[in-house]
């Protein structure tokens, strides 16, 4: 048992030495006052099975209905609704990457920023209708944290430039026993397939990664560092040595019971 004592006492110490040490961001640049950090190319394409939310408007709100996901009969009714409205307006873009689009049919979106979109309608409503309005929103950018943080949690994202910080501080944080170079962003592709990349946040130019903003789905898993697994094994250790010393004295004390049983008898 005395071993068993000390090894506690010599992880408690080794992990207060060793978290200190583990638990500071952008390592590499603590010693420089100023400087630029990298940036990627980033942007929110949309892709198959997303769900956009368009609006269309325009000064003459009469000659915009048509454009709206929505029957021109309703749309006093649905106005007075905002989630209701929202929902009636919402598009999921098919595995051809289309939406039906009201007057316009079948659009092509796929790869396209919301931005993009918006433009593209602008100009071809614009045809038919002077100075419209679009509003492109994409309802479906949600990322999921897990492992090493303090509220693991699924995220909804309102804003399309979302990084792994944002991920982590929606969180608390990571704890003292997430490993700060362990950092792994899961993503499905366009295509099916699933790819991953581990960042290091104590390297500066994981800022210049695709992966450092997240998009639609993505997972953000922090592993558990030395000390944490060291701990979970030693707990584990002694919770089956606590139950086989359980069963053990169980036993010995259902035996005694019955010798004694016995030579009563």
């Amino acid at each position: 048992m005395k071993i068993s004592y000390l090894f506690a006492i010599f992880v408690i110490i080794l992990s207060s030495c060793a978290t200190k040490k583990d638990l500071a961001y952008f390592d590499d640049i603590k010693d420089v006052k100023s400087g630029k950090l990298l940036s990627s190319d980033y942007q929110i394409k949309i892709e198959p099975n997303d769900e956009l939310t368009i609006w269309v408007s325009s000064l003459v709100p009469e000659a915009s209905i048509q454009f709206n996901n929505i029957a021109p009969s309703r749309m006093e009714k649905e106005m007075t609704d905002v989630t209701t409205t929202a929902r009636s307006l919402n598009y999921i873009v098919d595995k051809a990457g289309c939406i039906d689009f009201p007057v316009l049919g079948e659009i092509k979106v796929e790869g396209m920023t919301t931005m993009e979109l918006k433009k593209y309608l602008v100009e071809r409503i614009s045809k038919i209708v002077k100075e419209p309005q679009v509003y492109v929103v994409l309802q479906n950018f949600k990322v999921n944290v897990l492992g090493e943080v303090k509220e693991p949690k699924a995220i909804s994202v309102t804003s399309e430039k979302f990084s792994v910080f944002d991920a982590l501080a929606g969180c608390g944080d990571l704890t003292e026993y997430g490993r700060r170079d362990g950092v792994i962003v899961i993503r499905q592709t366009p295509e099916g397939e699933t790819i991953y990349q581990r960042l290091n946040l104590h390297d500066s130019s994981i800022t210049g990664s695709p992966f450092f903003y997240l998009k639609q789905n993505d997972v953000v898993y922090v592993e558990p560092n030395d000390i944490k697994q060291d701990n979970s094994k030693y707990n584990q250790n002694n919770g089956f040595k606590l139950s086989v010393i359980s069963t053990i004295v169980s036993a010995v004390s259902v035996i005694s019971s019955l010798i004694i049983a016995l030579s009563i008898k």
